[in-house]
């Protein structure tokens, strides 16, 4: 499927992001009675959150019927600044009316092997006989091509089977729990935040045909039958060809 592609002032940018989840949550409730949706990490998601928290999107949200998971997770403990979800529930989830039940972050508490596995667990039962497709995946693009925990040398990008995996990172001598991209592209939406200039020659490469998922893992995020929307600001964006 052809990607939707945007290019917005920093500022416009997290609006247009918001407007997309908010339409995607209202739409999906009246479709299926609930909005399940994966947040990402990073600092570039930190403002997107702050904005959902604010009016009208924290108003016109369906709260009660939004349920939340997180696409990948730094295995540090949840008070850890570093936890994607401290981060989520710091600046978001604390400040508008979403149900603690309707939460669920990844058990860092356990093992990184066994925390991949019972997330993958939680996945499959909340999905239930449905297979596990997310309204709505936020993603990030790192400057190396990576996205969610997908990372250039980690087996995990060779995963065929949709799940949740531990991946170790020698560099940064951490464990990390991560969808696996098949899981990922069973979404049908798919929202990429790109902020900066260090990312506008990934972003281009990762656009292209060409791109080669064993360097840049972000190119294997390719729904099955979903959206995939690519929301840059101009720095990120200025060595995307036109007609990308």
């Amino acid at each position: 499927m052809t990607p939707f592609f945007f290019v917005e002032p920093t500022n416009r940018l997290f609006e247009k992001a918001a407007d997309l989840i908010l339409a995607t949550a209202k739409e999906s409730v009246r479709k299926n009675g609930r909005f399940v949706i994966a947040l990402s990490g990073g600092k570039t998601p930190a403002a997107l959150y702050d904005l959902l928290a604010l009016k009208p999107y924290a108003d016109e949200m369906p709260w009660e019927k939004t349920y939340v998971f997180w696409g990948d997770e730094r295995h540090v403990s949840y008070s850890d600044p570093e936890n994607n979800a401290f981060m989520a529930k710091t600046r978001l989830a604390d400040k508008v009316p979403l149900p603690s039940a309707n939460v669920f972050p990844v058990p860092v508490h356990l093992p990184a092997g066994e925390a991949a596995s019972t997330y993958e667990e939680t996945i499959i039962s909340f999905f239930g006989r449905e297979k596990p497709s997310f309204d709505m995946i936020l993603l990030g693009l790192g400057a190396d091509g990576h996205t969610a925990s997908l990372f250039t040398g980690s087996s995990v990008i060779n995963e065929k089977m949709p799940g949740v995996r531990s991946v170790f990172l020698p560099e940064k001598k951490m464990y990390r729990i991560t969808m696996t991209a098949p899981l990922i592209n069973m979404a049908r939406n798919i929202l990429f935040l790109v902020t900066g200039k260090d990312k506008a020659g990934v972003l281009a490469t990762v656009l292209s045909a060409a791109c080669d998922p064993a360097r840049y893992p972000a190119c294997l995020i390719r729904p099955l039958n979903g959206n995939i929307y690519w929301f840059a600001d101009p720095e990120a964006a200025s060595r995307v060809e036109r007609g990308n």
